[in-house]
């Protein structure tokens, strides 16, 4: 009997050990400050994040094998070999025009550069400039053509596929809230506004001491103002001061966005908003989705300033 039990507990704890293994093993998801949060495998672990790269990569193969003018057909075919289920191929020249969409056929060459999503945000620039890097995520919101063509927020990914065109896809994340509303977009840019003003004004180094004190002008009402170089160098970050000074340039969030590539690429436009997640002071520094405005101050550094959806943002979907 006692040899029995001991052979069941020998395989518990053999279970065991293989579980914290696991768990000790699996990459963490990371705040801005590099430590780990509470969210779930980084993209690299994931398996929908997998599949959607993967898909992104066998449409570029196919497209560098058939060429600019086979390729955008196939990915045109809204039941051709490039869409499953919520995953579609969709095409752009590097000046934002339209090549190919399975869902909006009527986009076929226009001008999308300057489209923007219910919050504003800009995200044909934003996924053009991941793919001028070769490749990279971001967030946007978009109509789900699974769900009736509802608007759903959404990680996309783009992907060069030479010097002239590039291709995308992405994963409809439902269960995120992005929801801001108008007053708030509006408080946002007021801020920004009053900070540039002030940068501009005081010059760089009384308005980084401002934007750095926590107790300060510019931290109030759970907002504040945040600033780097185009170096991704941290100038100010009231709540996180150990890392000022630090480049930053290849930060990702837990997703796998850059987003302080993605603010730099922003910013150098004179100002844009953007998604990511990012630790959020007012709950414990839970990571939390955010959308963000960034600002050019004078060519050699931006400022800018968020806030968070109501919901958490970090969670896998």
């Amino acid at each position: 009997m006692l040899v029995s039990d001991m052979k069941h507990l020998n395989i518990s704890l053999k279970i065991l050990f293989i579980l914290v293994g696991a768990i000790l093993a699996a990459p963490s998801a990371l705040g801005e400050d590099g430590s780990a949060g509470e969210l779930g495998p980084s993209p690299a672990a994931s398996p929908d994040v997998d599949e959607l790269v993967s898909f992104v990569k066998s449409a570029v193969a196919f497209a560098q094998e058939k060429g600019r003018e086979t390729a955008p057909r196939e990915f045109s075919d809204k039941n051709g070999s490039f869409v499953r289920g919520e995953l579609y191929i969709y095409a752009y020249d590097f000046r934002g025009k339209n090549i190919a969409h399975p869902f909006k056929p009527d986009w076929t060459g226009e001008d999308k550069m300057n489209e923007t999503d219910a919050n504003g945000v800009l995200y044909i620039r934003n996924l053009v400039a991941a793919a001028r890097g070769g490749e990279g995520f971001t967030y946007f919101i978009f109509s789900n053509p699974a769900h009736e063509n509802r608007d759903e927020f959404k990680i996309g990914y783009a992907m060069k596929v030479d010097d002239e065109w590039w291709l995308g896809s992405g994963l409809y994340l439902p269960e995120v809230s992005a929801a801001f509303d108008g007053e708030e977009r509006e408080d946002l840019v007021a801020l920004v506004e009053e900070a540039l003003e002030f940068a501009r004004k005081k010059g760089k180094d009384e308005a980084i001491a401002a934007f750095n004190d926590p107790s300060g002008e510019f931290t109030r009402d759970g907002s504040y103002i945040f600033a780097y170089d185009y170096e991704g160098t941290t100038l100010a970050l009231p709540h996180q001061q150990h890392l000022l000074g630090e480049r930053r340039i290849e930060a990702e969030d837990p997703r796998g966005v850059r987003f302080i590539q993605e603010a730099i690429d922003a910013a150098r436009n004179g100002s844009r908003f953007l998604y990511y997640i990012y630790p959020d002071p007012e709950r414990e520094m839970s990571p939390t989705l955010k959308l963000s405005l960034v600002a050019d101050v004078d060519g050699t550094w931006f400022l800018g300033t968020r806030i968070y959806s109501g919901a958490d943002g970090g969670k896998d979907g």
